[in-house]
């Protein structure tokens, strides 16, 4: 039964979507079979990994409004083991579509029910905000990665994203766990970045990820090429960090 991951955080601009599209080539390349599963309207995250938002047939938005099953929307992506299921900006009109539905929570859940053990790995990216998009990626998954930015704003909105993880525990999923914290744009040359790194490892009760993702010229180029780190550099600092942390996570399988 393939594990499923959410990457969330719900401050911007903190890697999410960078350690969404990289850790599931790096699984992939390790050999796992991946889904990737795109739960952003900004579809960053199909189009990093190769798929032109703008001309896909089907998306999640038709399957979670019913006009869709899930094998219908997986996409075949460029990259050998991994799967994508794509999204694109009408995914934003979707918790409009679900005022009425009951179990709305449940929805994206109930479908990758259906495929989930055709998978070893399910990663799902998270939207930059604590929406039914989120929530629905939470009941779906078995634990939530936290990508967080080596800045002095670290840990401001990581108790309130912990505390919405353990509502969903509470009230919707009670196997949900925090996979762990990921740090990324690590810059070694700032006293800041060790700093932060300090400050969270002494005042966060959780698992930290050995794997520190810096930050990294060849990695901030790679989506507009449509393609993750390792295929677009692999020689990168950034192509051997991700490396790194699929090493870790299917360690923790």
């Amino acid at each position: 039964m393939g594990r499923i991951i959410a990457i969330a955080n719900q401050k911007g601009g903190v890697g999410k979507t960078t350690t969404a599209i990289n850790l599931s080539a790096c699984l992939a390349e390790k050999g796992q079979k991946v889904l990737a599963i795109d739960m952003d309207p900004q579809g960053n995250m199909s189009s990093g990994l190769g798929l032109d938002k703008d001309d896909i047939d089907k998306t999640i938005y038709d399957m979670i409004i019913g006009e869709a099953e899930i094998e219908e929307v997986i996409q075949r992506g460029t990259i050998e083991n991994l799967d994508i299921l794509p999204s694109n900006v009408d995914l934003s009109a979707v918790e409009i579509e679900l005022i009425d539905v009951e179990n709305k929570e449940f929805v994206v859940k109930n479908s990758v029910q259906k495929i989930r053990d055709q998978y070893d790995f399910i990663i799902i990216d998270c939207p930059p905000s604590l929406s039914l998009l989120t929530i629905n990626s939470m009941t779906t998954a078995d634990s939530v990665l936290v990508p967080i930015q080596c800045e002095y704003y670290a840990l401001e909105g990581l108790s309130q994203l912990i505390h919405t993880v353990e509502l969903v525990k509470d009230r919707l999923n009670s196997g949900l766990e925090i996979e762990g914290v990921v740090f990324t744009m690590f810059d070694a040359r700032t006293n800041l970045s060790l700093q932060v790194v300090e400050n969270v490892k002494d005042n966060l009760q959780q698992n930290i990820y050995k794997t520190i993702i810096p930050r990294n010229i060849r990695l901030a180029e790679a989506p507009s090429y449509g393609t993750p780190i390792n295929q677009y550099d692999p020689r990168s600092a950034g192509a051997e960090s991700y490396m790194r942390l699929a090493e870790e996570v299917i360690d923790k399988k």
